[in-house]
């Protein structure tokens, strides 16, 4: 059967693994196709910041005739410090040599060029955190530096998380990109062919698939299916991933054909698979599917398979084998609380479900499959799932990287979790609507979700209602006061620039913003303008959104990138740097007495937004009825139960207390001996073990049937309010 290799190009993540080949090879596992995988960012990148790897940096700066600026003097008059200290500074950030922390916070270790500028901010910033982030934040600027170097000097393509991400992007011409692979190879480039061709020898494959997620991604890609063309003529190459999905689903160009045999849109495990049958000669080109080929020197794409994609549950789990676990490194590149999760620590990917449950928003790709086909993952065979991947990575931290991940599916997943009695951190993307509960958010908590992150967008009712994001501010206000009530921190997507949106609605998002960071139900956020895509709605329909296509050509490469007028809009070009500014401060708990016109060189217009909006909304009180069907959870502890008689003013009553324990204190109720039996197998029926979930009907029922008095003054009583805050969630 062929040999795969699977290939994600340099580069995405330092810390983790971007999860595509993983997943593949997972799938590819059930099938008995054998693959191989590897990261060649992760390895060029070690190979580049290694002494043997800056020694040689440093000779070719040396020898550039660029005129060097004076950072790049600097850096280079530092040299010997830089090759001294550069290979402990790596062990350090992989994990390996912790106690280097507290040389490295003496400020005195590392060489210091431009970057560290920022440091007078740093104790504003890390506050009393320990010297590991600030020794991870330091050990990563002094990692800049030296990129700014290779930048200036070496390689004007390089980027720690992308490689030449300009020919990539909104490339409608393939032109230029062509252009440039046709120039001699950088000194990153040789880094890269020389490291692909070792695999190449050791591999020995027939079939090379480049997984290409992002814009950066793609000249690494053209240049090693280049290296592969020359030197490995006999081998196949495929590409596929994020990128084609979106921006190649009407390539013409032939010349793409010179570097690559097949282009697979969507889901990758069946037209996967087919390459394998073609190779095998089990299947003809003409049963392809999602596929594009040259064929006699014209573009084809086929798509005739009969064959249906496989069910989630069919795909197996993420085989992250062959990859460098132990040697992606964390780092600490701004201070943003979410940011910084995304690149300190190794996480373990997985999706909760298939595409998106909501699919209605109008800016986003919703006529993809990516996005418009939901299939969710049942909770069981999620946590099977979890359980090999901990085994096999030694990792039990996760990231599900849903579009949104659907709140009954948490649910169920953080109950099975807790059932099985895991002991996991993960976090992942949702949508900001009501079924979060407090007790949800509480739950999910008790399971191991650390963080969530959500699009609030714009922060106005009239654009939300646009976009169909299907929130309103009050909504999403109370939502992320929920998690944030729970421990859970909470991360925003904004975005200004939507069709039509007004300087007037600009500074009122902005205010809004101002008083959830103030009212601290948002401990983290990131503004964005809006991009028109050609797959969204707004890409589709630009006229229903009183905007217009710049231009109507398709390009013969990338198309999904659309420049569009906006005449009834604001300049929105003129707030991007006043909203990030503010939000900075935002972050850092400080400014919120400042003017918003403060934050911007421009005049702006005065909020409208009442200044205790967000305060009114989540200090609203929840429905206090409960619905019968909502089902009832105690995570707490198995009580002690002792019986007493209680004597007042010649009155008697035999009483029940019920005692419990928790991970910090303790605590108990009384209620009438009568109801004490109900009560204890209640607290044991309700409690996660229990696969037969009991309802609040039912919990009635078997109440009033049992002791033969009403529920409802029981359950607003002393006795269950103290349950309720001590771990009895009700679950809507």
């Amino acid at each position: 059967m062929t040999k795969v290799l699977l290939i994600t190009p340099p580069f995405t993540q330092l810390n983790t693994p971007y999860p595509a080949t993983a997943y593949l090879k997972g799938f590819l596992n059930t099938k008995k196709i054998p693959a191989t995988q590897a990261d060649l960012g992760i390895e060029v990148i070690l190979k580049l910041f290694s002494a043997k790897g800056l020694d040689s940096v440093f000779n070719e700066a040396e020898k550039s005739s660029v005129p060097l600026s004076d950072n790049a003097s600097r850096i280079i008059a530092l040299k010997d410090d830089y090759i001294r200290t550069v290979d402990a500074v790596i062990s350090f950030l992989q994990g390996k040599n912790p106690t280097l922390s507290h040389l490295i916070c003496m400020e005195d270790f590392l060489p210091e060029a431009s970057r560290f500028g920022q440091t007078e901010e740093l104790e504003w910033a890390f506050g009393s955190m320990g010297t590991q982030d600030k020794a991870k934040h330091l050990a990563t600027l002094y990692l800049e530096d030296i990129s700014d170097l290779i930048v200036e000097c070496v390689d004007p393509n390089f980027g720690f998380s992308r490689y030449a991400e300009r020919l990539g992007r909104s490339a409608g011409s393939f032109d230029e990109l062509y252009h440039s692979l046709k120039q001699e190879n950088t000194y990153v480039d040789n880094l890269l062919i020389e490291i692909l061709a070792e695999r190449m020898h050791l591999v020995g494959p027939e079939l090379v698939s480049f997984s290409v997620p992002f814009p950066g991604n793609l000249y690494s890609a053209f240049r090693s299916a280049q290296c592969i063309k020359a030197n490995f003529p006999g081998v196949k190459i495929a590409m596929g991933g994020g990128f084609p999905n979106t921006e190649l689903r009407s390539v013409s160009d032939p010349r793409v054909f010179e570097f690559f045999d097949f282009i697979c849109l969507d889901d990758g495990e069946a037209p996967f698979e087919h390459l394998v049958e073609l190779l095998d000669g089990k299947r003809k080109v003409s049963e392809l599917k999602r596929t594009f080929i040259l064929n006699d020197g014209v573009v084809e794409y086929i798509n005739s398979s009969t064959s249906k994609d496989y069910k989630q549950f069919e795909v197996g789990t993420p085989d992250y084998s062959d990859l460098l676990l132990d040697h992606y490194i964390s780092v600490i590149e701004i201070v943003n609380p979410m940011h910084r999760m995304w690149s300190d620590g190794r996480w373990n990917k997985l999706t909760m479900a298939h595409g998106c449950y909501w699919g209605k928003c109008t800016f986003c790709d919703i006529a993809l499959d990516y996005i418009k086909i939901y299939e969710p993952v049942a909770a069981g065979l999620l946590c099977d799932r979890m359980e090999e991947m901990i085994a096999q990575t030694g990792q039990n931290g996760f990231h599900f990287v849903d579009e949104a991940a659907p709140p009954a599916l948490m649910r169920s997943l953080a109950l099975e979790i807790i059932r099985r009695k895991l002991t996991v951190t993960w976090w992942t993307n949702i949508r900001f609507e009501k079924s979060f509960t407090k007790d949800l958010c509480l739950l999910l908590k008790a399971s191991g979700c650390i963080a969530i992150s959500g699009g609030l967008e714009v922060a106005s009712d009239r654009l939300l209602a646009l976009i169909q994001k299907g929130v309103t501010v009050e909504q999403v206000a109370r939502v992320t006061n929920n998690f944030t009530q729970a421990g859970i921190m909470v991360h925003a997507y904004l975005m200004y620039g939507f069709p039509t949106q007004t300087a007037q609605e600009t500074i009122d998002s902005l205010e809004m913003v101002r008083q959830m960071f103030e009212s601290g139900v948002l401990q983290s956020a990131f503004w964005h303008q809006f991009a028109m895509t050609a797959h969204s709605p707004v890409g589709m329909y630009p006229e229903q959104f009183n905007v217009s296509r710049a231009t109507s050509t398709i390009g013969s490469f990338a198309n999904n990138d659309i420049i569009h007028h906006d005449p009834g809009g604001a300049n929105h070009e003129l707030f991007s740097y006043g909203l990030k500014k503010s939000l900075f401060n935002y972050m850092h708990g400080i400014c919120f007495e400042n003017p918003l016109q403060s934050w911007f060189d421009h005049k702006v217009p005065r909020t409208r937004v009442n200044p205790g909006f967000i305060e009114s909304a989540i200090s609203a009180d929840d429905n206090f009825l409960v619905k019968p069907e909502a089902k009832l959870v105690w995570l707490g502890s198995k009580p002690h139960i002792s019986y007493f008689n209680k004597v007042k003013k010649g009155k008697h009553w035999d009483l029940a207390e019920f005692k419990f324990y928790d991970k910090k204190s303790e605590f108990s109720i009384q209620v009438d001996k009568l109801l004490a039996a109900w009560l204890s197998n209640f607290l044991e029926i309700s409690s996660p073990e229990n696969v037969e979930r009991i309802t609040f009907q039912k919990a009635k029922e078997d109440f009033e049937r049992l002791t033969g008095q009403d529920f409802e003054p029981f359950w607003y009583g002393k006795a269950v309010n103290t349950l309720r805050n001590s771990g009895l969630l009700v679950l809507s």
